[in-house]
């Protein structure tokens, strides 16, 4: 067995050797500033022009409406806050879910902080936003509707299609943040009526610190960064060359390898979770149990405390999270969990792993002895969990 498995794809992934070859002479030989008018930047501006159009096709956009980033967070951020800003002459209402990523609940909060209303949507106990409430909720004044594709917790995959659908009958911009599912799953901005997408390179084998924003054309977002042309004028800085050759190499490969890489990840997901289910007793699978990212496993745990399990997980070399990864630092149960219900005692004793195409049966065979021995241990030492024994016993 390795010394390390990894199951934390939904925080980050290694960057593939392909992805490094193609971003090194970018670092040292095609150092050139893309804006420069001289020869020696007209390879390094053709390669960005080239990442843009791979990651365009990618979501079936055009070349001309992908904005680099530094990140999905930004990307979130750009979203809301310009958008929030050319519109506010129409309406200052904003719908989004509680189960959102804090890089938009806590966007949301700032523009509540300048006068924007906020709708939070209720999910149901899956994780999946209620249509109805979502039709609801619209008033003369809404603006804008940002729900994510995919959650980056419980993997459980929204009605895109339907609530872009929804969007476009009342005449309402929707944003998602598609941090999550991009790579991962099949995007067609068109036939899902996105006006606006987020996405990041790190969760796609590709590089951190680069992102990028879908802007449907004719809609009116305003510069984000001032102080220079780059990205058609929208956001200034000199563009993160490297980062942008190697998201665009990261696309490409994401792309073609889809399908069995899905097929793969889906069938590794649902052994893990049926031994899981199977051996381990008071335990619950959180999320949409079927319609939910390929490789996310996320279960609670009931009488544990999550961070006393990934602390002994990872004595064992097993990477998992007890939440997204922004926020596994803290010791509040996760709002998703809360938001699809669970009461906190059993939020508080959640485990996520995130698969890759790397994991082999052997290893989720490991992991899950691993979790069953460690589960046992700490329950054993549990006075709640003693407590419902005696009370199962008499």
């Amino acid at each position: 067995m390795k010394e390390t498995i990894y199951l934390d794809n939904a925080a980050t992934t290694r960057v593939r050797k392909e992805v490094v070859e193609a971003m090194v002479p970018y670092f040292t030989e095609l150092y050139g500033n893309p804006s420069s008018v001289y020869e020696f930047a007209t390879p390094v501006k053709q390669a960005v022009t080239e990442a843009r159009e791979t990651i365009g096709k990618s979501i079936g956009a055009n070349a001309n409406e992908i904005y680099f980033t530094g990140s999905g967070s930004e990307a979130d951020n750009w979203a809301l806050k310009a958008a929030a800003e050319a519109y506010q002459n129409k309406g200052n209402h904003i719908i989004t879910s509680k189960i959102e990523h804090h890089a938009i609940l806590h966007t949301c909060e700032y523009l509540e902080g300048r006068g924007f209303e906020v709708t939070y949507l209720d999910v149901d106990e899956n994780g999946v936003v209620k249509l109805e409430e979502l039709k609801k909720a619209i008033r003369p004044t809404t603006i804008l509707i940002s729900i994510m594709f995919a959650n980056n917790e419980i993997g459980t995959v929204q009605p895109i299609q339907e609530i872009g659908q929804i969007a476009r009958e009342h005449g309402i911009l929707f944003h998602t943040d598609a941090v999550q599912a991009y790579g991962h799953l099949p995007i067609h901005v068109d036939e899902l009526n996105i006006d606006m997408l987020s996405a990041s390179g790190h969760k796609i084998n590709g590089p951190k610190g680069i992102g990028f924003l879908y802007i449907r054309k004719g809609v009116k977002i305003r510069s984000f960064i001032h102080g220079g042309a780059q990205e058609r004028k929208r956001r200034a800085g000199t563009e993160n060359v490297p980062g942008i050759v190697g998201f665009g190499k990261a696309a490409e490969l994401a792309v073609k390898e889809m399908e069995s890489r899905r097929t793969y990840e889906e069938n590794l997901r649902d052994y893990l979770m049926e031994r899981v289910m199977a051996e381990i007793p008071y335990t619950r699978i959180n999320g949409h149990r079927t319609n939910r990212l390929p490789n996310n496993v996320n279960v609670a745990f009931q009488f544990i405390e999550g961070e006393s399990l990934l602390i002994m997980l990872d004595a064992k070399g097993i990477c998992g999270s007890s939440g997204s990864a922004c926020t596994s630092g803290s010791l509040d149960p996760s709002h998703v969990l809360l938001a699809i219900g669970l009461p906190h005692e059993i939020a508080h004793g959640s485990l996520r792993l995130t698969l890759s195409e790397e994991n082999t049966r052997e290893e989720i065979d490991f992991v899950v002895d691993s979790v069953k021995g460690i589960v046992e241990r700490l329950r054993s030492m549990s006075p709640l969990y003693e407590d419902f024994m005696k009370k199962q016993s008499h």
